[in-house]
């Protein structure tokens, strides 16, 4: 999913998780499987906060302010 989700353009990027309950779904695809796939243990807490608090919007718009700065997403390794 992290994958596909970088060979996106930018602002692909930062409209899908604008989007309610889609930037939800989208980072939580992402957040688990990077934390499934590297096993370290900041990536498991924050696809637990994600998990609990990621269907509010600041997580959402504090990724999206991230990779508007060219940057990856907040606390991703």
């Amino acid at each position: 999913m992290k994958k596909w989700f970088d060979s996106q353009d930018k602002i692909v990027k930062i409209i899908l998780l604008v989007i309610p309950f889609v930037g939800w779904v989208i980072e939580l695809l992402i957040r688990w499987s990077r934390a499934i796939e590297k096993q370290s243990a900041v990536n498991l807490i924050m696809a637990l906060v994600f998990t609990f608090l990621g269907w509010c919007w600041i997580p959402h718009l504090i990724d999206a302010v991230f990779i508007a700065l060219d940057k990856d997403m907040f606390l991703l390794e």
